[in-house]
């Protein structure tokens, strides 16, 4: 493992690196995980520029300088006052939009242009998705925002909702292709769900299929020979009903056989009384 003072992970408004930061200190504690917020337009700069060793970016980036891997895809919103008209509907049909003033920030993540933007353009383009948010809050018009922009910027004069075909915004982990370190490699299994166990992660291995728990619930061979013997036994006391049977077919017999012996021993007698002398 390269030894570093810390790894250092930039990221854009609306991302949460909460989750995994957690899991970085639980497995890495000897070395400290430094987060720096930046707006939108400054990731990629501070990335190339060697200000981050990695960073949650919202695509595109520049994939000749820059790896990514995309992580998950927002739901695009409209933010408008809740007494708006668009309020009645669960979503919008970006269609609806077409009479609206929407606005288009300098710093929008959707990569909407002059010509994509839906809706009536604004006098001038605002200055960031917060001052955007705050002409909507005017009630001067609308504004088209990834989700997690609009929870960052709630107002409880506001409400939105999602808004169907509108494009959407890409959320990935990007770092340098020139300095994709051990501790990139740390990080990029983080965030792909490995476990501490994993082979690619920190003290990797798994258990030998041997030495699963499956494998040891197995039944093994002395267990089917005492079951064999147990079955042995249950014929050998099956033998033994047998002989009792046969015992008692002797038994049977026994009666059976005094009553011929009787009846054999009455003939003598009465053989004997035919042969003596009449007194």
């Amino acid at each position: 493992m390269q030894v570093n003072p810390s790894f250092r992970l930039v990221y854009v408004p609306g991302v949460t690196p909460g989750k995994w930061v957690r899991v970085w200190s639980e497995r890495l504690p000897d070395v400290p995980l430094d987060l720096l917020a930046v707006p939108f337009g400054d990731a990629e700069r501070t990335l190339r520029e060697g200000g981050a060793d990695a960073g949650l970016v919202r695509l595109p980036v520049d994939k000749d300088v820059l790896s990514a891997i995309p992580l998950y895809t927002e739901t695009t919103v409209v933010v408008f006052p809740k007494d708006h008209w668009l309020a009645a509907a669960e979503e919008v049909p970006l269609a609806d939009l077409a009479e609206e003033v929407v606005f288009h920030p300098l710093d929008d993540s959707l990569g909407f242009t002059a010509e994509t933007l839906p809706g009536r353009p604004a006098i001038a383009r605002p200055d960031s998705t917060e001052d955007a948010i705050e002409l909507v809050a005017a009630n001067v018009g609308v504004l088209l925002v990834p989700q997690s922009l609009a929870r960052l910027h709630h107002r409880r004069d506001l409400t939105y909702r999602p808004v169907v075909e509108a494009p959407q915004s890409q959320v990935a982990l990007s770092w340098p292709q020139e300095r994709t370190t051990d501790l990139v490699e740390e990080f990029i299994g983080i965030v792909r769900g490995r476990t501490v166990n994993s082979s690619r992660g920190r003290g990797a291995g798994q258990a030998a299929p041997e030495d699963r728990p499956g494998k040891a619930a197995a039944p093994r061979k002395p267990q089917q020979q005492k079951s064999g013997g147990q079955k042995s036994g249950a014929q050998k006391a099956g033998g033994q009903k047998t002989g009792a049977q046969k015992a008692g077919g002797q038994r049977a017999g026994g009666p059976k056989g005094a009553k011929a012996g009787g009846a054999k021993a009455g003939g003598r007698g009465a053989a004997a009384r035919r042969g003596r002398p009449k007194r």
